[in-house]
């Protein structure tokens, strides 16, 4: 894959500065060491499994980190809108596979252009109107579109839910001069509740089934289809149904997890247990990589200390964010397992603390999250610091 990477903002004044002494905070920080273990990490997951990868780029628009991922073998960058494939073409990536459906004239518009200047673009289709908009608009301007057939699940997002609209479907892109179907598409991180592994096994089953019947009709454009699903929680039993001969050798197997790039503290820690659980001899693991650095500003009451950071800081959903350590310049780490966030509000975290916990004005402390996305639309950069807390790179968030 050609990448045309554009220089990203240099010489940060924070670069090789503390994050603890130098830096205003609050501060969004992308521990080193963590980042760099879990890019390889799930790229050689991907690579023993015979699939490519292709990281969401909404978890973190972060440019920096897309090329850390396409230097490390990852196939392209999942985007979920047009102006987010926009942004990272702008900053080199040429493979771009939107995972959404691609609506209205301005987006299409967007989309031709990158078309036009050299991308390798596709997007997804579930209604015979949405084809029908997209050959218009493409064939007006002598262009073709890649699209792949999302298939959904009762109760969940976009897809077609039965084999009767995906006939269709195949039917009105077949007839559609200007669209190409290049493969087919999932979802599984919508599906949840009892026995949630095995409706996902069987939705991946599904998957392939559907990829078979359309190869044998001759549904595709010549190249290899594609079939892709996999977010953060599932890959595991996505890439399982993937792993075989039959489709390494006539397909494009690709999975497209985001938030494994900074993992997170609860909500994917405790769902790389269940991948660990399911997969006992699997080697190595997610770190968590991200967290929010504030000071103790107030301690106004017993058992309460009151932290200079909130909502618009650090994610609150799906949980409220996790006190990790207590830092002091020149002074060990020490965590604060027994404090718990209570409430937070704009531009204040309330933190419960236990008696005789060591906490002082001017403190700073660590939070985690879960689910990291919503913290990185937060900042307008994010910072890679060493095990020191040494900032190494200023990464600027494209939002």
């Amino acid at each position: 894959m050609t990448l045309r990477m554009q220089p990203l903002e240099k010489g940060s004044p924070v670069t090789g500065k503390s994050l603890l002494e130098d830096v205003s905070l609050p501060a969004a920080a992308i521990l080193e060491p963590a980042l760099a273990n879990n890019i390889a990490w799930m790229q050689r997951f991907a690579d023993e499994h015979g699939a490519r990868l292709a990281p969401h780029g909404k978890t973190t628009m972060t440019p920096a980190l897309f090329r850390r991922q396409l230097d490390a073998g990852a196939w392209g960058i999942t985007l979920a809108t047009a102006t987010q494939c926009a942004t990272a073409f702008e900053h080199g990536v040429t493979r771009l596979l939107m995972a959404n459906q691609l609506v209205g004239a301005p987006n299409m518009a967007i989309v031709a252009d990158l078309i036009g200047r050299g991308a390798d673009y596709c997007c997804l289709v579930d209604s015979v109107a949405n084809v029908a908009a997209l050959d218009r608009f493409f064939g007006e301007r002598g262009l073709a579109l890649q699209v792949l057939v999302e298939l959904g699940v009762p109760g969940g997002r976009c897809g077609v839910r039965d084999e009767s609209a995906l006939a269709t479907l195949v039917d009105a892109i077949a007839a559609a001069p200007a669209i190409t179907l290049c493969g087919i598409e999932g979802y599984e991180g919508l599906i949840g509740g009892e026995h949630a592994a095995d409706r996902v096994r069987a939705y991946a089953g599904r998957l392939v089934a559907t990829l078979h019947r359309l190869m044998d009709s001759k549904a595709f454009a010549d190249r290899k289809p594609i079939v892709t699903a996999a977010g953060s929680q599932w890959f595991d039993l996505i890439a399982e149904a993937f792993d075989r001969a039959d489709l390494r050798e006539r397909c494009t197997p690709v999975l497209r997890p985001g938030c494994y790039v900074v993992h997170d503290h609860r909500l994917y820690r405790d769902a790389l247990a269940e991948v660990k659980a399911r997969h006992p001899g699997l080697e190595g693991g997610l770190q968590p990589a991200l967290a929010v650095f504030a000071h103790v500003q107030s301690l106004p009451e017993p058992g309460l200390a009151v932290v200079a950071m909130g909502k618009r800081d650090i994610s609150c959903d799906p949980d409220l964010p996790i006190p990790l350590q207590r830092h002091r310049p020149g002074a060990p780490a020490q965590p604060l397992q027994d404090c718990v966030t209570r409430k937070v509000m704009d531009q204040h975290t309330m933190l419960a603390i236990p008696a005789g916990t060591d906490l002082r004005i001017g403190d700073i402390v660590s939070f985690g999250a879960s689910h990291p996305c919503l913290t990185f639309d937060k900042w307008r950069q994010i910072l890679c610091v060493d095990d020191e807390l040494r900032v190494l790179e200023a990464m600027p968030t494209l939002f």
